[in-house]
Formats: structure tokens, sequence, C-alpha cells
């Protein structure tokens, strides 16, 4: 299946305009990752806000990515969801629109037990000859990938990889530990991504590159061509930055900070709502810190 990208994928946000999806300043957005060096797009993730969107809106959005990218760098389209004939139907549009790998979270408010989870992931899997990256991450969904339960996903062909978002560097090690050097670790934490390469991690899928591409593409590349101090001073110069972005619940700090720097990216959709007075002070100030 062969490794999906290393580098810097931004799980990008999408643009509003009085509710409705901004298409033009999503290709404005696409055509500007891709200028600053961004390495994947992944399309209709967390950050892009895809529980509050249609069915319909999420494939055209894919879509329309799929086509302005126009194979500069690879498409991941977020998939996944907590009915799994939902999650096949729409990985299979995916492929039908060539994407070029699907990022597919753990199902979420149902949780499933080991077994529900091994059989979700296969039941997609079997469906589509895309490669797949699993995603983990806890804190939004209610349950944990194990390491000893992503080994055994790992043996189906097409998963070959994992955006690990717990934030627990041991869990990582495992992963690594059990899974080989064959499957892909993505950081899904800005703030660890040093620690995550370290490991074999192969890059990260970020909500920070929204709004520093150049710089997250640099900190992973400089790691992976063996400037270890370049790198470290990259990802500790941006960690104040990225613990703003989640002052409060992601992508509500980022597409904020988009607005504020003058990007036009729109409202957020209910339930997430704009930020607090004194949590946009801080935001502000960050941004002003960091010379945005």
């Amino acid at each position: 299946m062969g490794k999906m990208f290393s580098g810097s994928g931004v799980a990008i946000i999408t643009p509003f305009k009085n509710d409705r999806v901004d298409y033009e300043k999503l290709r404005e957005l696409l055509e500007w990752q891709i200028a600053n060096e961004t390495d994947a797009i992944i399309i209709c993730g967390t950050t892009g806000e895809s529980a509050t969107m249609s069915d319909a809106e999420r494939k055209s959005v894919i879509k329309f990515t799929v086509e302005v990218v126009n194979k500069r760098i690879p498409v991941i389209a977020g998939s996944g969801s907590n009915n799994a004939a939902y999650a096949v139907e729409l990985s299979q549009y995916c492929e039908s629109v060539g994407v070029d790998g699907l990022l597919v979270v753990t199902p979420y408010y149902n949780k499933a037990t080991e077994k529900g989870l091994l059989n979700y992931y296969e039941l997609i899997a079997s469906h589509v000859n895309l490669p797949i990256i699993l995603y983990n991450v806890p804190g939004r969904t209610g349950v944990n990938l194990t390491p000893k339960m992503v080994a055994k996903l790992a043996k189906i062909s097409n998963i070959i990889g994992i955006k690990e978002a717990s934030g627990d560097i041991s869990q990582v090690a495992e992963i690594a530990r059990l899974c080989g050097t064959d499957f892909s670790i993505y950081s899904g934490n800005d703030d660890i991504i040093i620690p995550v390469l370290s490991l074999g991690g192969k890059g990260v899928i970020s909500v920070l590159a929204n709004i520093l591409p150049k710089v997250t593409h640099d900190l992973v590349s400089s790691y992976l061509e063996g400037e270890v101090n370049k790198a470290r001073d990259l990802q500790l110069s941006v960690n104040g930055l990225v613990h703003t972005l989640f002052i409060e619940v992601n992508p509500i700090p980022v597409k904020t900070a988009m607005n504020l720097m003058g990007m036009n990216v729109g409202n957020l959709r209910l339930p997430l709502t704009e930020m607090a007075a004194e949590n946009l002070a801080i935001l502000q100030d960050e941004l002003t810190k960091y010379g945005l």
C-alpha cells in the first residue's frame, strides 16, 4: 500500500459565508497551503467541522478539494462516522472522486468494544482500495485505540498508519514498537511533533498549519533531514501559540485566528460559537507576539 505522506498535513478548516460553504475561499486556502509547501491536505476532519456538515456538503467539499489540488499533493478525506454503513458509503464516494487516502476516526458517542472497533475498521477497509489512516482522539470520541488494538488493525493490508491524538507519548512509543517501521505514525498534537518523529513518526496532521503552514512544514522536514536542534527550536517557538489554539475547543481558536489575520474564513457552526472575550484577548496577544 505504501506510505501516505511524510511531513505536515493540514487538517484544513472549512470556510463558511452566511453559513454556507465558501468555495472560492476554500480554493484560495488550498492554493496558499500548496504554495507554502504543505505536504498533504486533510479535508473534512474534526478541524473542518465535518460533524456539522450535511452529507451533500461533505461530498461536495471533498470532490471540490480533489479537483483544485489536482494531484499536486495528496488529499486525504475524513470519512469515519459513528454509523458504520455511512462510513462505508462515504469512503466509497471518496474513492470514486479520486482522493488519495482516508482518515477514519474511531466511532464516537456509541464508543464500541474491542471487537466492535475491529469489525468497524475491517468493514470499511474491505470496501475500498484506498490507504487508510486510523484516527485516535480519545478526548473527543470517548474511546482509546490501544497499541495492541492498533497492532491488530495494522495487519489489514490497506490500513497503513495512525493519526495519534491521545497526547500520550508512551502510547505512541508502544504503537511504534508493536507495528514496526512500515506503519506510519502521524502526530495528532501540534505541541509534540518532535517527540513523535523521534519515535519514527512520519509527520503531523496539523491544526497549526492552518495559520503557519511553512513553519509546520519546516519543523518536520528539518527533523527528518537530521537538523534536530533547528527542529526542536521551531517546536518550542510555536508551542505557546499551539497551546492558545486549544484554549477553547478546536477549531474555535484557529478559525478565529484566521479571521483576525484578515483571512475571512467566516463563522463557526453551532454548537461551536465565537470565543469568550477573555480568551480572544489571549489569542490576539499570542498572535501579535508571533508577528501574525
